[in-house]
C-alpha cells in the first residue's frame, strides 16, 4: 500500500506547500523594510521582492513550453501598493501552471533542461528568498515542508556546480552538528543559516 512517505509529489503540490509559507512572509513585508539588506548581496528587499515576481512570472511559461524573458526586471513594488497581493496572485499561477497535466514532461527552456528540474528551480527561489526576506524583515520562517527539502536537495546537489559557477549559490557553508535537513539546503545554496549572510542569488 502506498503511503504519502513513498509517493513522488508532483511539482505543483510542491510548490502548494511552499507557496504556504512564502504568502505570510510577502504579506508581512513594510513599507519601511524595502530597503533593507537581504542574504542576497545583490539585493535589498525591494529588488528581491521585484526578482521573486520575475521568477513566479517566468517559470508559468516555462511550465507550458513557453519562452522565458529573465532580462530586464520590472519594479513592481513601484507599480501600485497591492504589490502584495499581486505577487500572492501570481504564486497561486505558479502553483496552478505546474499542476497541470503535462507540465513535468518532457524539456522546457533555452537549455532544454528536464521539465521536473525547472519546476524545482522555481521551488528553488520560491522557499529559499522567502527565507531570505523572512530574515531580511525580521520575520520568523517556520522552515519548508519535509517533501520539498527531499525534492531540493537532488535539485541543489546537480545544480550547484553550475550555479557556483554563475554566482547564483555562493560557497557552501559549514552547518553544525544537528542542523536542520533544511539548514543543510540553504547552507548549499552559500547562506548561513544561523550567522551572516552568506551570498548568492
Amino acid at each position: 500500500m502506498e503511503t504519502n512517505a513513498m509517493r513522488t509529489r508532483g511539482i505543483g503540490e510542491l510548490l502548494g506547500l511552499a507557496r504556504e509559507r512564502a504568502v505570510p512572509v510577502v504579506r508581512g513585508i513594510e513599507d519601511a523594510a524595502l530597503a533593507a539588506a537581504t542574504p542576497c548581496a545583490e539585493y535589498d528587499v525591494r529588488a528581491l521582492v521585484n526578482h521573486l515576481f520575475q521568477v513566479v512570472v517566468q517559470f508559468q511559461r516555462l511550465a507550458v513550453k513557453q519562452d522565458s524573458d529573465f532580462g530586464a526586471t520590472a519594479d513592481v513594488v513601484a507599480e501600485g501598493p497591492d504589490w502584495r497581493e499581486r505577487l500572492v496572485r501570481e504564486t497561486d499561477r505558479l502553483v496552478a501552471a505546474w499542476s497541470a497535466p503535462g507540465a513535468e514532461e518532457g524539456t522546457t527552456g533555452a537549455m532544454d533542461m528536464p521539465a521536473r528540474l525547472v519546476g524545482s528551480m522555481a521551488l528553488l527561489d520560491l522557499t529559499v528568498h522567502a527565507w531570505d526576506l523572512a530574515r531580511a524583515t525580521g520575520q520568523v520562517f517556520p522552515g519548508a515542508d519535509d517533501a520539498v527539502v527531499a525534492e531540493l536537495a537532488g535539485a541543489v546537489a546537480e545544480l550547484a556546480p553550475t550555479a557556483r559557477r554563475m554566482g547564483m549559490f555562493g560557497a557552501p557553508v559549514p552547518v553544525p552538528d544537528g542542523a536542520s535537513a533544511f539548514e543543510r539546503l540553504l547552507a548549499q545554496t552559500g547562506r548561513a543559516p544561523g550567522g551572516e549572510p552568506g551570498g548568492g542569488e
